[in-house]
């Protein structure tokens, strides 16, 4: 039997981790700077988190949701009080896509209305809700083309505002940091301002934290570094599990569930729960947050003294760089002579980094210097660069 060919892949196959390195099959150590598409937060195979799999492994791994599980309020309890929404509900489920549909789902519910506004550049899953509020025809089939969505600029308030006030929007959905569009910020302003509106015209504001979420932008939220935003609905995933599949919506207080209202066989399963309960115990005990904070402020230091590049743009470990040409033969560069794991983005000339929030200043440099070292070897025309 063939794989259904959806993946271009590398020539590569890995078969070990550690920390912020991966081995591959003939012994090669490699610097992963991608973390998988920000999925590992604690590092590869940290002994806490794989004790903490092997342990529940060894008592139950699986029951459906029919039944009391104790792990999963393990798992509430701990993320309310580290992300700050205690008073929150918690619904989990298996990946980021699901969290977008369930999300979507409970808005519609919720106010009885279909239309919703996304962004330009946004990402948000693959399947169709989530897909029909991401900014890419491609991956859209016609079956997708039933939900009616109106996109905007980041940053436009007034295009909002005018579409809120016809009264039949829904829900606005927006990442904390634009992930795979290239790693785009929204400002204070912008944000507290859709916090405002969909307030004021009776929509929902989902803040979509898959990527952003989790430590990676030195809060727990990406939207935590503004003040006043609360949000009626966050999504999770990636990080959450440090690669264990899982993945969840924040509700907040006054939403009503029922039965039947969302629903999953595998989320928040006990595997799950342990390995999200290990992410977040790691978290903690190591003060990733700060860690996270000092070390992405350090990075972008770094690069300022490298060139040439349009823009460094992000927070924490979120870094995305843009040149003015396509990365492609760079990157292929960085991991075939220096072996360092980067990322693309849907714009093709910015280098995006989501490195494991454990990440040193030590293997800064090193990224730092093989960076360097590349610009020089490909001998690129550049412009000066500019630093948020």
């Amino acid at each position: 039997m063939n794989f259904f060919n959806v993946y271009p892949l590398m020539d590569i196959e890995l078969v070990k981790g550690e920390g912020c390195w991966v081995y591959d099959s003939h012994g090669q150590k490699y610097l992963d700077l991608y973390g998988g598409h920000a999925v590992i937060s604690v590092g590869h195979t940290h002994p806490h988190y794989v004790q903490k799999i092997k342990d529940q492994l060894d008592r139950i791994g699986f029951y459906s949701n029919s039944v009391i599980n104790r792990v999963q309020e393990e798992l509430a309890d701990k993320l309310g009080k580290l992300s700050g929404y205690d008073d929150y509900q918690l619904f989990l489920c298996n990946s980021g896509a699901e969290a977008t549909e369930n999300a979507l789902k409970i808005a519609s519910f919720e106010n009885g209305k279909s239309k919703f506004i996304a962004f330009h550049r946004g990402f948000h899953g693959r399947t169709s809700r989530a897909v029909a509020v991401t900014d890419s025809a491609k991956y859209r089939a016609p079956a997708d083309q039933v939900h009616e969505v109106e996109f905007f600029e980041l940053g436009d308030l007034e295009g909002v505002e005018a579409s809120l006030k016809k009264g039949d929007i829904c829900a606005v959905i927006i990442e904390g940091i634009q992930g795979l569009g290239g790693i785009y910020l929204p400002s204070q302003d912008f944000l507290q301002g859709l916090a405002s509106l969909t307030r004021q015209y009776g929509a929902f504001l989902i803040l979509d934290e898959i990527q952003s979420g989790y430590g990676r932008s030195g809060k727990f939220f990406a939207h935590q570094h503004f003040a006043g935003i609360k949000p009626d609905l966050v999504t999770m995933a990636k990080g959450m599990g440090n690669g264990f599949p899982i993945g969840g919506v924040l509700i907040r207080p006054g939403i009503e569930g029922w039965f039947g209202m969302s629903g999953t066989t595998f989320g928040g399963n006990h595997l799950a729960c342990a390995a999200g309960i290990a992410v977040l115990d790691i978290m903690q005990q190591e003060n990733l947050l700060d860690h996270v904070s000092e070390v992405g402020h350090y990075f972008t230091q770094q690069l300022k003294k490298v060139g040439p590049f349009r823009e460094v743009r992000g927070k924490g470990l979120m870094i995305g760089i843009e040149f003015d040409y396509p990365i492609a033969e760079l990157r292929k560069s960085l991991l075939k002579k220096h072996h360092i794991f980067t990322g693309v983005a849907s714009n093709p000339n910015v280098l995006r980094l989501l490195p494991p929030l454990t990440l040193s200043a030590k293997e800064v440099d090193l990224f730092v210097n093989c960076l360097q070292e590349t610009l020089g070897e490909l001998k690129r025309p550049g412009v000066s660069a500019q630093h948020e």
